[in-house]
């Protein structure tokens, strides 16, 4: 049996979710009020953060380690490309949505709109308002990450080359979040859009679209397949 400690709008956890479905690996979906530190999940990860994964008696945490802890011991289908360059642009392109897409966008915009523990962040809720100069640097930074995920789509498969990758699951965690909250420019970028769309059509999204937080609704078109 295996248990995925996560918090519905964290994009780390949105990606081990994808990773694991993609794999065709059954595994309970385990909301976790981390910043409580229960005695139980701090055994399984001491370092109290999501996403954990519980894979029978073996712990593994953090959107690093448990992607390479799956390739490792189910490799079928494979989610780093094969071809060693693909490979490495892979990679480079998952950190580069897990931290530099996160730091410039997702921080920027859904922690204003949404309690950041939801997202598997360990501050609490900012007192006041929304910071809007935050918000203003958000919106004009996510249309340079559009421009880079349009321009990678439109000269590869997908994003790191020819295979669906964990490069992708990463983009593609980054904006579900982000489009929960009707913060993604879609017009900006028709090549970006496409790519989302394919995505968000395969079976390893149905899971996480179905799911809603609690006193914020999604946007409209959030589980519309062809917007």
């Amino acid at each position: 049996m295996r248990e995925l400690f996560h918090q519905i709008l964290s994009p780390a956890c949105r990606v081990v979710r994808l990773a694991l479905a993609e794999k065709r690996l059954d595994a309970a979906a385990t909301p976790e009020r981390f910043w409580d530190r229960r005695e139980g999940f701090l055994a399984i990860n001491p370092a109290g953060t999501v996403p954990a994964l519980l894979d029978g008696d073996v712990p593994v945490s953090g959107a690093y380690a448990i992607p390479e802890y799956l390739e490792e011991t189910y490799r079928e289908p494979a989610l780093w490309p094969q071809a060693p360059d693909e490979r490495r642009e892979a990679r480079r392109l998952y950190d580069w949505f897990l931290a530099v897409f996160q730091a410039e966008v997702t921080e920027p915009l859904l922690l204003q709109k949404v309690n950041p523990r939801y997202c598997g962040a360990r501050s609490a809720p900012r007192p006041g308002g929304p910071d809007i100069n935050a918000i203003r640097g958000g919106m004009e930074a996510i249309r340079r990450h559009l421009d880079l995920i349009g321009h990678l789509s439109d000269t590869r498969r997908w994003l790191a080359g020819e295979t669906l990758s964990y490069a992708d699951l990463a983009a593609a965690a980054q904006l579900s979040c982000l489009d929960y909250c009707g913060d993604v420019p879609w017009s900006a970028n028709e090549q970006a859009k496409t790519w989302y769309m394919r995505i968000k059509s395969r079976p390893s999204f149905r899971p996480l679209l179905a799911e809603t937080v609690p006193g914020v609704p999604p946007a409209r078109h959030y589980a519309v397949l062809d917007f």
